[in-house]
């Protein structure tokens, strides 16, 4: 009988690229490490307001930086990251509260579809620069995970309930306890205690704490899922 899961839990937000990164080694590692991963939707913006944090796009030098990174990282994770031509839109003024109010429904609804609906989600935003703001951008997201179009509407029909917003706010406030000030954060649970770790290159340290061996961002034995 081997060891037991250890738990990982991770709270991103489709809007975050660099949760994007987090959420695909994690995605790839999860059987290779014997850990049970828990994907947790929150809101970035609740993080940097409780936080006091800014969005890296307020300071022009790391918004310059950010672009560069991005394209570097795009071929040493293998995800398909691309930076929005209109990059303040999509992070300033169009946000994705709905698309992570309804990743929250769906976590609620019908787990098993959150990773691929987080997935395309992503792909939409950081990839092909398509919106992921109005209800038939994240329909087209759903349908195109896996849902049929009456089990996505119906979904949709309940992003703005009362538990469907709880539940974000919840997983929001349970991020900032944790000590989050930024997006992906990786809350492991090991032997009795919590590591808190912040951003998508943490993840050799993350291997250390659990005791496994890093392979890098794209270990042999996961299966491409782009």
């Amino acid at each position: 009988m081997g060891p037991l899961p250890r738990t990982l839990e991770l709270f991103y937000d489709v809007l975050s690229p660099y949760s994007w990164l987090g959420f695909e080694i994690l995605c790839r590692y999860q059987h290779l490490w014997n850990v049970d991963l828990h994907l947790r939707p929150c809101l970035i913006g609740g993080i940097m307001k409780d936080s006091g944090n800014k969005p890296p796009a307020l300071l022009p030098s790391k918004a310059q930086y950010l672009a560069t990174d991005l394209k570097n990282l795009r071929e040493h994770y293998q995800v398909p990251i691309s930076f929005p031509k209109d990059f303040f839109a999509v992070i300033l003024e169009k946000g994705s509260l709905s698309a992570m109010r309804f990743l929250t429904a769906v976590h609620l609804e019908c787990p098993e579809m959150l990773e691929k609906t987080s997935r395309e989600l992503w792909m939409r935003v950081w990839s092909r620069d398509e919106d992921i703001t109005e209800p038939q951008s994240i329909l087209a997201a759903a349908e195109k995970a896996g849902m049929s179009r009456e089990q996505a509407q119906g979904i949709l029909e309940k992003i703005s309930s009362p538990t469907v917003k709880n539940q974000l706010k919840e997983s929001t406030a349970a991020a900032c306890k944790y000590g989050a000030f930024g997006l992906p954060v990786t809350v492991a649970h090991v032997e009795g205690q919590t590591h808190m770790l912040f951003g998508s290159d943490r993840m050799e340290l993350l291997a250390f704490l659990l005791g496994e061996k890093w392979m890098g961002p794209v270990p042999a034995a996961s299966h491409a899922r782009m």
